[in-house]
């Protein structure tokens, strides 16, 4: 799976390791290194996935997420030295698809691309049915199975299963579960989250020490983990 990756980093070394190894991996691959730039080139480009550093000169890399969200609909991986909890909850939050923390392996960094792609693809062709390893969601007909064994749950539980699915291999805030699945009344009572969490992995056999599916992103929130995302 190959695609369109805008590069946003001040730091031209880094623009140049990140073309060469994208390049291998048979992306398409073009670098700027300001926020006013990214925000030019991928209306002019249209990239597949924006790869955006948080610390740019002028524009900091929240405010070029905020600028880039209503005009492209890339996905958007945030790359940065910035390792804190907060930053990732603001950062996705803000609409960004994913999170990698420099340093970074190539692979790692290519795996979350083709990840962020297969998610677009899903959700463009419009999948009845949302396939996680052994765990199969279908949108249709509200069903949830594992290894062929139907899984019956609370309309809440799956409400929230279903917004993992959607957006399987990414991370998801606390805030924006409770957003999309309680309201904005319940945004942050993080118990709810957790508690329903709790209930969806005993109903699904999903260990918490050794998840096959939900996996805790520590701070932040939750990540539906598919073989491949």
């Amino acid at each position: 799976m190959s695609g369109r990756v805008l590069v946003v980093d001040d730091e031209v070394e880094m623009q140049r390791a990140l073309r060469a190894g994208l390049k291998y991996h048979d992306f398409d691959v073009r670098a700027v290194g300001s926020g006013e730039e990214a925000v030019r080139e991928a209306a002019v480009w249209r990239p597949d996935v924006i790869l955006l550093d948080l610390g740019l000169p002028g524009m900091d890399g929240f405010t070029t997420l905020k600028s880039l969200r209503p005009t492209t609909r890339a996905a958007v991986i945030v790359v940065s030295v910035m390792p804190g909890e907060k930053d990732k909850v603001r950062a996705l939050d803000a609409g960004a698809d994913d999170y990698v923390v420099k340093p970074f392996g190539t692979d790692e960094l290519v795996a979350r691309i083709r990840a962020v792609l297969r998610r677009q693809a899903n959700l463009r062709e419009g999948e009845p049915v949302i396939k996680c390893g052994d765990l199969e969601i279908d949108l249709a007909r509200r069903l949830v199975s594992v290894d062929g064994t139907a899984v019956h749950l609370t309309p809440t539980e799956y409400e929230l299963l279903r917004y993992l699915g959607l957006h399987a291999g990414k991370p998801v805030t606390h805030t924006t579960l409770l957003r999309q699945v309680w309201g904005e009344y319940a945004v942050g009572d993080r118990y709810n989250t957790r508690y329903v969490v709790a209930q969806i992995r005993k109903k699904l056999g999903d260990d918490p020490a050794n998840p096959r599916f939900i996996l805790n992103e520590p701070g932040v929130g939750y990540r539906l983990f598919c073989l491949g995302q």
